[in-house]
């Protein structure tokens, strides 16, 4: 099998002030990295790691092209995407969001003010991954893994002790966020539950889309909770399955007193095989 992956990891930000950066980030595209290098047969060469500045929205969504034209070609048949940085919300672009009026989006390191929202030049969108991933040909086995959220609704006082952040930035403005403080915006495992079955991805999700994703402290050093977990699952047990590998995944996050609870969405049979098989 023929496999590439892009593994994005954003600690810091051109724009925004180093109280908004993150920690965990860098570390989690790196370690999704080496866990494919070492436990599923991914060589350095079919890697590509972006962080930080090279993680530009124009950057990112280029490396994305450069894949699916590339399993178009048919040279490829598994690709894996993962993404480590803050989610963050926008107004609606284009009418699919009809009952509340916002887009779930994902901060890229450019990310920037125009006017009350970010700029959606330097923000990738939930439909614009929900586009790429199921324009992509039937029968390519699509892996995402998101470490991010996207709602600050869930914030609690645990994710604001010493050591954690919550990946989540609001809209830049007070009227931005009544924009879509009131929302409850259909996300990329939303878009996904409507794809047709041969072409939707396989989505690993830190947490629904009303809690938030942790930037924590592990064994001396930053991580993601859902990326430390689900790494730590993978290295115990490569072979579990996708559904068992949620339930040890969350486990983890439980007894680290994370309130946010991983998601897994993908089609029925993709459950019950291992990440890194086809079904």
């Amino acid at each position: 099998m023929a496999s590439r992956a892009l593994c994005v990891g954003i600690n810091q930000f051109e724009h925004l002030p180093t109280a908004n950066w993150l920690n965990g980030c860098v570390n989690d595209a790196n370690d999704v990295s080496a866990l494919l290098t070492s436990q599923y047969g991914f060589a350095d060469g079919d890697i590509t790691i972006l962080t930080d500045a090279q993680a530009t929205k124009a950057s990112v969504m280029a490396a994305l092209s450069e894949l699916k034209e590339r399993a178009e070609r048919g040279e490829i048949d598994r690709l894996v995407f993962s993404l480590s940085s803050h989610g963050t919300q926008i107004p609606d672009l284009n009418g699919d969001e009809e009952v509340d009026q916002a887009d779930e989006a994902f901060a890229m390191y450019d990310i920037q003010q125009a006017g009350d929202a970010w700029d959606v030049g330097s923000v990738i969108v939930d439909d614009e991954l929900h586009a790429l991933f199921t324009g992509l040909p039937k029968g390519l086995l699509v892996e995402v893994v998101l470490d991010t959220c996207h709602s600050g609704s869930g914030l609690r006082a645990l994710d604001f002790l010493p050591g954690r952040r919550p990946r989540f930035i609001p809209p830049p403005t007070s009227d931005g966020l009544d924009s879509v403080e009131t929302a409850d915006p259909v996300g990329l495992r939303d878009l996904i539950k409507g794809s047709p079955s041969g072409r939707a991805p396989v989505l690993f999700a830190a947490c629904r889309p009303d809690q938030t994703a942790s930037d924590a402290h592990f064994a001396g050093r930053y991580n993601g909770a859902f990326t430390y977990y689900l790494v730590q699952a993978l290295k115990a047990d490569p072979a579990q399955s996708r559904s068992r590998l949620l339930s040890e995944v969350s486990k983890g996050l439980r007894s680290g007193k994370f309130a946010q609870r991983a998601q897994l969405e993908a089609p029925a049979g993709a459950k019950m095989h291992a990440f890194g098989q086809a079904w």
